[in-house]
């Protein structure tokens, strides 16, 4: 099943795209303010893609169906997984990585990037993908099916680029579990670009200030 998706184009004739993928109850819109906040202007026109993650029962949540990339079985998130819903999406967000190559937009000019819920599906998806990409952009997540993270990642995107931002007072994804995040995939050899700021579970001025310097680093024109 394809996603439904939101695009943002900041010219004509884009000649990078970002993913960006929401959090757990949230939808592609609600990234949407940040990226235009961004500037982004040296790295030519950039596509965003927000897409809609399906919708379904989430166990923590009584079982109400809302939008969400996987089930979340329980509030320490890693005890037990929704293995099946994880890699159900892997291979959806796969799909529009894909989708971005076929309409002329290289994998190593595409960022994946997404929020809570979000960025585990972009630490999951963006290690395991086939093709080199620009570079991950996690923020306020954690890294989910830790345990087979070495085994399954992709020789392609072993050195890809990283950016993980977290709060210190965070209630939703406890801090550690970023910094747990950051710990397994610098010992697996991955470049890791750690930020952590005095705020909740949300995005403050000086983070997305440290993306854009992040995302002009790795989108910069060859």
């Amino acid at each position: 099943m394809s996603l439904e998706s939101i695009e943002l184009q900041t010219g004509d004739a884009p000649v990078a795209s970002i993913v960006v993928l929401h959090g757990l109850g949230a939808d592609g819109n609600d990234f949407v303010p940040i990226a235009q906040e961004l500037d982004l202007g040296p790295a030519g026109p950039v596509r965003f893609v927000f897409p809609h993650a399906p919708v379904r029962p989430v166990t923590i949540n009584g079982g109400h169906r809302m939008r969400a990339w996987y089930d979340v079985l329980t509030p320490d998130f890693g005890r037990r997984e929704d293995d099946a819903g994880l890699r159900a999406s892997v291979a959806q967000v796969q799909a529009l990585l894909d989708r971005e190559a076929a309409r002329g937009i290289a994998p190593e000019r595409t960022v994946l990037m997404g929020f809570s819920q979000g960025c585990a599906m972009t630490l999951l998806a963006g290690v395991r993908a086939p093709r080199r990409l620009a570079g991950l952009a996690g923020l306020s997540g954690y890294l989910p099916l830790a345990a087979t993270t070495g085994a399954e990642a992709s020789v392609a995107n072993r050195d890809v680029p990283i950016f993980l931002a977290h709060g210190r007072l965070d209630p939703v994804v406890a801090f550690d579990r970023g910094s747990a995040a950051r710990d397994a995939l610098s010992a697996l050899g991955y470049t890791v670009e750690w930020h952590e700021y005095a705020m909740q579970h949300s995005v403050c001025a000086q983070e997305i200030a440290d993306l854009n310097r992040w995302l002009l680093q790795v989108l910069a024109p060859a």
